[in-house]
């Protein structure tokens, strides 16, 4: 099987941490790796470097091969320009597709966090098989929930298909995006639901076939492109067609107008969680509700429920803090309750034009 990790996005709600230039899954948010690396790590010795690809934008290229020297470098795959999901996974089914269109293909991201490693990988396995059977299907794989989420997604699905040493193979329903807070409620009580992390398994000549019939102007690109591969003119027609392609996300453009009968759902814990946003890392690292998450110099006292985070040498204080996100760089403080954080985003898109505006 191919695996495709995605690493474009910029990352917003993990700022300051996470810049233009260097995105969250660039920084060692936990432990000594980055992200990225650990998305590769989790992997191995399952599948192999020359198996694994990656999907980022041009503008990270030095950084992201300095980070993963043994990923072979055609592996690579650059976007010219930033056209969210939709077209970035077509540009790799397009790319997978000239060689392995029939070769089950994994999507995957680099800013998240598994803890069940080995459970992760016999999933990821399981699909794989699934899909070798029957080639014009997709595999959604859905985390089990663990609370009422309402800032991921969360898949609904059906009647048992199959199992398999003790993983289970679901019908699809529907997916729900950012529920609110009485619908993840209702949710986390019902046991045909799971939090979509937006890993699915499949092949490239069914995505691109998915491509053709919904989205007709972004694949008659792709195949243009497909087409230039190996090429004198490869860079010359990515370059021209790409910028072209509508700034759409997969799950509208392709994934939500597939035909059920064609999907299907893996549930299972894989100790997954989004750490995208401040709160969501909050969440993944603790052990125990309400405890203090901490890193680096920091000294906290009679304080609950915090992440207090110092990249810098200078020691962070904090007392009688409770439910709050203090990150400190060398160029920003920032000071939140963990229920503000979405408003990151936000305050960011406010420094465009202003004096700094070279903090984003």
């Amino acid at each position: 099987m191919k695996i495709a990790i995605f690493a474009g996005g910029v990352g917003t709600r993990l700022w300051p941490l996470s810049r233009k230039n260097t995105p969250k899954q660039f920084e060692k948010i936990i432990g000594e790796k980055s992200t990225l690396q650990l998305a590769i790590d989790r992997l191995l010795p399952d599948f192999k470097f020359e198996d694994i690809y990656i999907s980022t934008g041009k503008r990270y290229e030095e950084i992201v091969r300095s980070h993963l020297l043994e990923i072979p470098s055609k592996n690579f795959i650059f976007e010219p320009d930033m056209r969210d999901v939709s077209p970035a996974v077509g540009l790799t089914s397009a790319i997978l597709g000239k060689e392995h269109p029939d070769s089950p293909i994994a999507i995957l991201w680099s800013d998240h966090f598994v803890k069940k490693e080995r459970r992760f990988k016999e999933v990821l396995k399981m699909a794989e098989n699934l899909i070798r059977e029957n080639k014009s299907s997709l595999i959604l794989i859905g985390q089990r929930a663990r609370f009422a989420n309402q800032n991921l997604g969360w898949i609904e699905f059906g009647e048992k298909i199959t199992e398999i040493r003790e993983t289970k193979l679901f019908r699809f329903k529907r997916m729900i995006y950012r529920p609110t807070l009485i619908e993840a409620e209702n949710f986390l009580k019902n046991k045909n639901f799971a939090w979509n992390p937006g890993y699915f398994v499949t092949t490239p000549r069914f995505l691109l076939s998915q491509y053709k019939k919904f989205t007709p102007e972004i694949w008659e690109g792709l195949m243009k492109i497909q087409d230039s591969i190996g090429k004198s003119n490869y860079n010359s027609v990515l370059e021209k067609i790409y910028p072209t392609f509508e700034k759409v996300s997969f799950d509208n453009a392709i994934l939500e107008r597939v035909d059920p009968k064609h999907i299907s759902v893996i549930a299972a814990d894989l100790g997954w969680s989004d750490i995208g946003a401040w709160e969501a890392l909050k969440e993944a690292l603790e052990i125990s509700t309400g405890e203090n998450v901490t890193r680096g110099k920091v000294l906290i006292n009679d304080s609950s429920d915090n992440l207090v985070f110092n990249y810098t040498d200078q020691l962070t204080v904090g007392i009688d803090l409770e439910k709050m996100i203090v990150i400190n760089t060398d160029d920003v403080l920032l000071i939140c309750n963990k229920n503000s954080v979405p408003k990151i985003k936000k305050l960011v898109e406010s420094l465009t034009g202003t004096p700094n505006e070279h903090l984003t």
